[in-house]
């Protein structure tokens, strides 16, 4: 029996050894290949965007309207993973904020970043209480503010550019581009088409990029035809619950992105929408 049980723990001690040696590979192999992901994940109606950097820095920008976003995590993080660096909420509508008190629950969070718009909902005052809670950093950032990701990647703030907080949610949105050598994603929040015309004409040509993620699920609100033409992306990602009851993705706007020949990707069609950039261009994985 003695010798049964010593078998079972060398082979268990054994199984153990060459799982971490795998996860360590497969860690440093892509640290060493210098590769940044970006995954949009299946949240159902809402937006969560999880980024890594080559150094292995992690963002979220919104977590989904509840605990789904702790499954999506779940299929782009190793499982032993229980730390991220910042979160950032683009905006305080539940569909964007919703899923935070669970990841501010499940994960250790470094910082906070959000605008000045607040609101009176219980999901708000829940994520504000658990951030001083986990006593996590709180910033404010406008436009021009740099975060760096490490390895080269950052994202930079676009919008907004002054005090927000008597402005109307969707329009007090938080857009950034993540950037990455020569490759760049522009991601949107709920951004309505005056502010998309807003920072076109203060960023012109330098919002070309190779993904966008377009504005409020795909609503007519968002994703104009100037806006479009000007950041000229290759893909275009719509985060949008299947069957939802606000009919997102627009039809006049799936027109539009047809008219383009970018591709279009839906999570409600494809699951989580996963890229990898090495710098120099971007692929899906």
């Amino acid at each position: 029996m003695k010798y049964v049980r010593k078998n079972l723990i060398k082979i268990a001690l054994g199984t153990l050894l060459l799982i971490s040696i795998v996860v360590w590979y497969s860690l440093l192999s892509k640290e060493s290949q210098g590769i940044l992901t970006v995954a949009f994940l299946d949240v159902g109606q809402g937006d969560a965007i999880f980024i890594e950097s080559p150094t292995g820095r992690q963002v979220l920008i919104d977590a989904g309207a509840g605990n789904e976003v702790l499954r999506a995590l779940g299929s782009v993080m190793p499982f032993y993973d229980r730390s991220i660096d910042m979160v950032i909420a683009t905006h305080a509508d539940k569909d964007h904020i919703g899923g935070f008190p669970a990841v501010l629950k499940r994960f250790a969070v470094d910082a906070v970043v959000r605008t000045d718009n607040k609101s009176k909902s219980n999901i708000y005052r829940e994520f504000n209480e658990l951030t001083e809670k986990e006593q996590a950093q709180k910033l404010l950032l406008r436009t021009g503010s740099r975060i760096a990701l490490g390895g080269g990647a950052y994202i930079e703030v676009l919008f907004p550019d002054r005090d927000v907080s008597e402005v109307e949610s969707n329009t007090a949105s938080i857009i950034t581009r993540l950037i990455y050598g020569n490759t760049s994603f522009i991601l949107t929040g709920d951004s309505p088409r005056s502010i998309e015309k807003y920072i076109s004409g203060v960023f012109g040509s330098n919002l070309k990029s190779d993904v966008l993620k377009a504005g409020h699920h795909g609503s007519k609100t968002s994703t104009s035809k100037y806006f479009l033409n000007t950041v000229d992306p290759d893909y275009v990602v719509i985060s949008a619950g299947k069957d939802n009851r606000y009919g997102h993705p627009n039809k006049e706007v799936m027109d539009l992105l047809r008219q383009t020949g970018t591709e279009i990707l839906i999570t409600y069609n494809e699951g989580n929408i996963v890229f990898e950039s090495d710098g120099e261009k971007v692929v899906r994985k």
